[in-house]
């Protein structure tokens, strides 16, 4: 969710270098070291860790734990990877899957911000269970039928360190995502080197928003890895796709496509937006693109960018900003400060509540918060967000094979779909030629339109009508169906 405002041993080390390691965490929480599981069902206390290391990665640890956590229909497990000697912690949930968790890929999900906790996407999205806003159910959250681990193994992850649950100790930080993905690579090799049963299980990297700069860098940093691991013979991550909902990838078409959404027929069949803020922004646009272009793309400076990003938001941001409408959602007003949905305000109560913090073993310092201003403050003093070619990253990607699925609900404005489409449509990779040939067609989901599609090889864009940006949370039934399709190869 996006907010306005983050050498390598040889074969034998890996055979010998897993280990348990007995300490005593912030919580008081002592881990179980017992033994060393190859198999998640090993781990069977909801009380205390099991920590795990590996000789290759000596600057990390894994703690983990069941949980009676949200579906009592799978297994559930919440834990930390520690980082630098346990300078740093980050927080995840695994959910197994609900068809066939011993055969059915893997799968790992983040939310945006930069500095926006996965619980969100958890609670109020995909996962297996919502937040109960009725207040009726007894442990604050009811099942979701249309969850993402219905056909997938599924983390969610609070990254980078100062996200949700994750913390440091001593006020450590990542502020840049080239960082951020090292940390995530570390996390995922443990896991898979670790619990041999899902060792070479196809892997998938979603999420959404300003998941369009992480899961693109993310998912270059493992292939990468990948290479060196193949040249020193030991066992590879099997990356197998991403996939990014209403993401910020390439910044140069955003502005346009916001314009398109306000002042168009993009998303409403009448434009919304006053005539005269919309000739406003019409004739600020090319300016806007032309500072962009010359201070963020072309070439870098991080003062003119700067200059760039606080012009294009001036003249072509504060009009919807006043309109008093939802940024994650043309068809709603805004109804709480932040991120607009009241519901949300639930979600960070609950997860701030003892209760639930004890039962997932959450340690924390401080208030839990559904996005980190701080983190995000971070990495827009780096000009993470707006100065980058990420869209060079999802290129690279797919000319090495990997899978990239593109979606987009059509009432969003922050990451719109508009914006998205322009920056696909431009991309300069190997199968440009034949994506630009194939023609747009519709996608069903229980024999209604859900929306628009168009692929070429690795690449599938694909649009869901009537969501904002948060698409599991406005169709859940068409986000399912999307990546069941998704995940089983088909075509959407």
């Amino acid at each position: 969710m996006l907010i306005r405002f983050l050498t390598l041993l040889p074969l034998l080390a890996v055979a010998v270098g897993i280990s348990a390691k007995q300490a005593t965490f912030a919580n008081g929480t002592i881990p179980n070291t017992s033994t060393v599981p190859e198999k998640l069902a090993s781990v069977t206390s909801v009380d205390s860790f099991t920590t795990l290391s590996h000789a290759r990665f000596p600057h990390h640890t894994v703690r983990i734990k069941k949980s009676n956590y949200c579906d009592p229909t799978v297994s559930v497990y919440t834990g930390y990877l520690d980082v630098d000697q346990g300078a740093k912690h980050l927080f995840f949930y695994f959910f197994e899957s609900r068809r066939n968790p011993e055969t059915d890929d893997v799968m790992m999900w983040i939310n945006g911000g930069p500095g926006c906790s996965s619980g969100t996407g958890l609670l109020f999205e995909l996962g297996p269970c919502s937040i109960d806003v009725s207040g009726s159910s007894s442990n604050g959250t009811t099942w979701n039928p249309y969850s993402w681990n219905k056909e997938a193994n599924i983390f969610f992850l609070d990254q980078p360190v100062g996200v949700g649950y994750s913390y440091a100790d001593f006020g450590e930080t990542v502020e840049t995502t080239e960082d951020a993905a090292k940390n995530v690579h570390a996390f995922i090799t443990i896991f898979f080197e670790v619990f041999k049963q899902f060792e070479g299980r196809p892997l998938h990297l979603a999420g959404e928003s300003y998941g369009g700069r992480y899961l693109p860098v993310f998912a270059s940093e493992i292939y990468d890895q990948n290479q060196i691991a193949m040249a020193e013979e030991r066992s590879t991550i099997n990356l197998q796709s991403i996939l990014i909902g209403n993401g910020i990838t390439d910044v140069s078409t955003l502005y346009q496509g916001r314009f398109e959404i306000e002042c168009g027929t993009a998303a409403l069949e009448i434009p919304f937006q006053r005539i005269s803020s919309c000739v406003r922004m019409k004739s600020a646009l090319p300016r806007c693109q032309a500072l962009m272009r010359d201070g963020c793309i072309d070439q870098f400076d991080h003062m003119n960018c700067g200059a760039a990003v606080a012009f294009c938001d001036a003249q072509l941001s504060t009009a919807y900003w006043a309109s008093g409408k939802n940024v994650y959602d043309i068809s709603k007003t805004c109804e709480s400060e932040g991120l607009c949905y009241a519901e949300l305000d639930i979600v960070q109560g609950f997860l701030d509540a003892p209760e639930t913090r004890k039962m997932l073993g959450a340690e924390s310092p401080g208030k839990f918060s559904t996005c980190s201003h701080a983190v995000g403050s971070n990495f827009a003093s780096h000009l993470d967000k707006w100065a980058h070619h990420t869209q060079d990253y999802v290129t690279a990607l797919l000319d090495r094979g990997i899978r990239v699925l593109i979606y987009a609900g059509t009432y969003d404005w922050q990451c719109n779909w508009v914006a998205n489409k322009l920056w696909v449509d431009k991309l300069d990779w190997t199968g440009h030629s034949a994506y630009t040939k194939e023609s747009w067609r519709a996608w069903y989901v229980d024999g209604e339109k859900a929306g628009e599609t168009k692929n070429a090889g690795p690449l599938t864009f694909a649009t869901v009508l009537g969501a904002g940006h948060m698409v599991p949370h406005d169709k859940p039934a068409a986000a399912q169906s999307l990546v069941s399709r998704w995940l089983a190869n088909q075509a959407v």
